[in-house]
């Protein structure tokens, strides 16, 4: 694990405003990633090809719990942004309280925001601020079956 990977938002303020000196590309994504499965990683891989710095938004546990309900995250944020900083793909990984990621979008102005395929173009937070930076918001198709939710049903069903 590489927790140097792991920042807070005025600290990748600087960072990213170093590397768009440089003409670095900057991809960002965001989620819970709780329960990270092979979805998730095949996600991860393929938006790092957009660009030369991935950066990662995390829900933290207040968010996820207000998303998803009172029994999630079953991984708190401080494990759940460790797991995804040993991740080669990504470059930076933050944790957000809010329950969409557009101020941290507002301050990094990525070249590119990315989100799984379940989302529509016009439904991704954060678009009108990337696209009037001249910069691309793209999807990335799903893996079918893969999915948090799915991963905890089977545990469920498994061990009842």
């Amino acid at each position: 694990m590489n927790i140097d990977k792991i920042k807070t938002i005025d600290e990748l303020k600087n960072i990213i405003s170093n590397f768009k000196t440089q003409g670095k590309k900057i991809v960002f994504t965001n989620g819970c990633f709780d329960l990270l499965h092979l979805g998730h990683v095949k996600y991860l891989q393929e938006a790092k090809n957009y660009g030369d710095i991935l950066v990662v938004a995390i829900n933290s546990d207040s968010s996820v719990k207000a998303i998803k309900g009172k029994t999630r995250p079953l991984i708190p944020q401080e494990d759940r942004a460790q797991i995804l900083s040993a991740l080669m793909c990504i470059d930076y990984v933050v944790i957000f309280d809010e329950l969409d990621p557009a101020r941290i979008i507002s301050e990094l102005v990525p070249d590119v925001l990315i989100k799984g395929g379940d989302y529509q173009l016009d439904e991704i937070k954060g678009r009108e601020i990337v696209i009037s930076a001249g910069g691309q918001v793209l999807t990335i198709p799903e893996i079918k079956g893969k999915s948090t939710t799915n991963l905890i049903q089977t545990i469920v069903e498994k061990y009842k």
